[in-house]
């Protein structure tokens, strides 16, 4: 990085730490998808299903939905049959609020509840093949459509906590969500585009990680790069802060698979 490049750095960062805590928000005709601060290549790669390495674990993700598993021996589709039309929908209202538990449930939590509690199986791994395939298969089929999160009357606290969560200060860096994603969208910090960090595409393929990744992967880098300590996988905080994010997205369009760098 050239003496000019280091110092323009240093300067975005002083005024990313001393931008007022809580941030104004952005306008809804504002709002932009990540999709539109790639380059066209990284966009043409999303846009086309036989380049976008996402869908090979959409494939995986139905060959899993009919595959037979746990004690009860039975399927996804035994229960739910063609996916493409008793799941179209289902993504755009996750995390959803899950009555048995008294909390809000992510997508990957709900694959996990089905397969403990219908299917008599064993969970999946965080992170693993198996379960983002799976998320990632049922997430496409609300692909295009909006984004309904929050509207349960039972998820407001839990959208309250999750607002605390992206608004509050934390770390070494002593830096908030909204430090970035609110108050310093579209500049550039060590040569990557700061988006708006609107949650549309996950699980989604990301050109760094050379694999698909869960949202939850993406929020525990961030944490990890403000210096703090992130929150283990599957919890309560990052469903909320997960929860705040889809509502704050509410309207926007489900890109599941969507490609980032």
């Amino acid at each position: 990085m050239t003496a000019v490049g280091t110092i323009a750095r240093v300067l975005l960062l002083l005024a990313i730490c001393i931008a007022p805590l809580f941030a104004a928000g952005i306008a809804s005709d504002q709002r932009r998808s990540g999709f539109t601060f790639m380059a066209p290549d990284t966009q043409a790669i999303q846009n086309d299903d036989t380049a976008n390495p996402g869908m090979l674990w959409v494939l995986d993700g139905e060959t899993l939905w009919k595959r037979k598993a746990g004690a009860a021996d039975k399927a996804c589709a035994d229960c739910h049959n063609d996916a493409s039309t008793s799941m179209r929908g289902l993504a755009t209202r996750y995390p959803a609020f899950d009555p048995a538990l008294g909390r809000p449930v992510n997508l990957e939590q709900r694959v996990n509840l089905c397969r403990t509690r219908h299917q008599q199986a064993t969970s999946l791994p965080y992170e693993s093949r198996d379960l983002l395939a799976l998320t990632a298969f049922v997430a496409q089929q609300s692909r295009s459509m909006p984004i309904e999160t929050g509207s349960d009357p039972q998820l407001a606290p839990f959208i309250a906590r999750g607002h605390d969560l992206f608004m509050r200060r934390q770390g070494q860096l002593n830096l908030a969500c909204a430090s970035c994603h609110d108050d310093n969208w579209d500049r550039r910090l060590a040569g990557s585009a700061i988006t708006q960090g609107h949650p549309t595409g996950y699980p989604m393929y990301r050109l760094e990680w050379q694999s698909l990744g869960s949202l939850q992967r993406r929020l525990r880098a961030c944490i990890f790069g403000i210096r703090a300590q992130p929150y283990d996988y599957g919890a309560p905080e990052l469903v909320d802060l997960e929860l705040y994010l889809m509502s704050r997205a509410r309207g926007m369009a489900i890109e599941t698979p969507a490609v980032r760098p």
